[in-house]
């Protein structure tokens, strides 16, 4: 074994390395096109769904939410 240390640079493959895009991960509540239901995600598992007529929530929010958050 050689007495002279050896200098590691830990940090020059995280820079240079491209970063990956992350995937989409559903977070609340969306309209789904294909079925005419709201679901609920929690970190991008289907947790419930239900109809627009017992969704809570007054008109304005539903229609906004399905304009702007459907799937």
């Amino acid at each position: 074994m050689s007495g002279k240390p050896i200098q590691l640079d830990l940090f020059s493959t995280i820079l240079t390395q491209p970063k990956s895009p992350k995937p989409r991960v559903l977070n609340g509540m969306y309209y789904e096109r294909s079925s005419g239901l709201f679901v609920s995600y929690v970190q991008g598992r289907r947790h419930f769904e239900v109809t627009p007529a017992r969704c809570l929530g007054d008109k304005a929010w539903k229609e906004k939410t399905m304009r702007e958050r459907a799937i």
